[in-house]
């Protein structure tokens, strides 16, 4: 872990193409750890999530090179590890387990559903308006909301049109995505113990990630 990121801490500071192919080997190695270490996860999410036994670690892993056809930043390489536990693929609107390898403090595990159509979102803003009690259950947990104390990295200003304008818990109808994430400090990884602690980070999110592909599956099957 100590190489892999010093690789990424390298390639922030040298990205280019020139760096790149000269170190090569250096990121051949680090994506072989990666790769590893996301084939762990899958097992140990296993556990708790069936759906996902069985998935090769390179269908979850994210591209390192960047796309800068429409990017004003045109550094060629990424600067993290990326890589989404979801049996249905990368692009599916079900949720997912999303581990996040940055230097800086930028690391993070995450779950949920990054993106949905308009349609989607809108019957998961009602299925939860719907089963307010149950959501609140999961998000409101003590061991939830030490980790994941926010539902949605970005959010209406406004409760969605069609809402009740009184309706009590608007911060859970705002979100324009439901994830939730957890930020983890570059030391985190070297802990012994850090496989097993970010597989409970996981286990604690399970309820949420459940709820949300329970309410695409209801959408889907109609």
């Amino acid at each position: 872990m100590q190489q892999l990121f010093q690789f990424l801490s390298d390639i922030a500071a040298h990205n280019d193409r020139a760096w790149f192919a000269a170190h090569r080997s250096e990121y051949e190695a680090a994506v072989q750890t990666f790769e590893r270490v996301v084939g762990d996860m899958i097992v140990r999410i296993s556990a708790f999530e069936p759906a996902v036994a069985g998935m090769q670690a390179k269908s979850a892993l994210f591209r390192f090179y960047r796309d800068t056809r429409f990017s004003q930043d045109k550094a060629p390489y990424k600067r993290h590890f990326g890589a989404y536990i979801n049996p249905r693929g990368k692009k599916s609107m079900h949720g997912g387990y999303y581990l996040h390898l940055q230097p800086g403090g930028e690391s993070m595990v995450a779950g949920g559903c990054w993106w949905f159509d308009a349609k989607v979102l809108r019957a998961v803003r009602e299925d939860i308006a719907w089963r307010t009690d149950a959501f609140r259950h999961i998000v409101e947990a003590p061991d939830f909301r030490r980790l994941y104390p926010v539902v949605g990295e970005q959010a209406l200003k406004t409760l969605p049109k069609g809402f009740p304008k009184d309706f009590p818990y608007p911060q859970y109808l705002r979100p324009r995505n439901y994830v939730v994430w957890h930020n983890l400090p570059d030391d985190f990884f070297l802990r012994a113990d850090w496989q097993t602690k970010v597989a409970q980070y996981f286990r604690t999110m399970q309820p949420f990630v459940d709820f949300i592909n329970e309410t695409v599956d209801d959408y889907i099957d109609e």
